[in-house]
């Protein structure tokens, strides 16, 4: 059986940490989904990078997955890695577009991709998706709201999409890391121990597609 890997945000802090851990196992083949074009390190060719503009407009993500090449004898695994901050405004002071703007980035385009990744695998081998949540999704904080609203309704769409893909084999699950060890969040955070290295989210998301006939619907903290 052919195990054949996605990833979503490879561009990213996180998402480029993601395309050299996911390189280092074992799949058959790769896409690597982003706005633009990138380097790959590493000798492996067996991969094709796909441009997707807009993961919020639904012909733009219909459109990228019209670029994988469907194998009913293959397994499917998908990383999404996109996501985006909104913070330090209460509720009174968030402007609207700000709140929509957290939705669209971080719900709406988990939805699309969850909609035409359940269509790719469906009779297949089955499969599994890994989205990134948030670790204040389960525990709220003030000045927040957008951010954490959007990432909490992250989780019930995974919980949901594992609910219905019992039916096509499709497992799904999302990691709440609390701060990813990224560049620009070593700047401003007050101790390097409460981060969360890209590599150790990508370690449990690889262990819940090693298991993905049994392991579903969870949303595991990173704190």
């Amino acid at each position: 059986m052919k195990k054949i890997f996605l990833l979503f945000g490879s561009t990213g802090d996180l998402g480029k940490a993601a395309v050299d851990f996911f390189l280092s196992q074992d799949y058959d083949f790769y896409y690597f989904f982003a706005r633009k074009e990138f380097t790959v390190n590493g000798s492996k060719t067996n991969y094709k990078i796909v441009i997707v503009s807009d993961l919020t407009n639904e012909k733009s993500v219909e459109k990228s997955f019209f670029e994988i090449e469907k194998d009913n004898d293959a397994a499917y695994f998908l990383f999404s890695a996109v996501g985006g901050y909104f913070g330090g405004k209460n509720i009174s002071e968030t402007s609207y577009d700000d709140w929509l703007k957290m939705q669209n980035i971080n719900l709406n385009s988990a939805f699309l991709i969850s909609k035409y990744f359940a269509r790719l695998v469906n009779g297949t081998k089955g499969g599994s998706v890994c989205f990134t949540s948030a670790y204040s999704s389960l525990n709220p904080e003030k000045g927040k709201a957008a951010y954490v609203v959007s990432k909490n309704s992250l989780n019930y769409l995974v919980k949901s999409l594992a609910l219905e893909g019992k039916e096509i084999g499709l497992s799904a699950n999302a990691v709440a890391p609390f701060i990813i060890d990224t560049p620009s969040n070593r700047e401003w955070v007050d101790d390097p121990k409460k981060m969360v290295s890209p590599e150790e989210i990508c370690n449990v998301v690889q262990s819940t597609f090693d298991n993905y006939k049994k392991v579903t619907g969870n949303i595991i903290q990173l704190p």
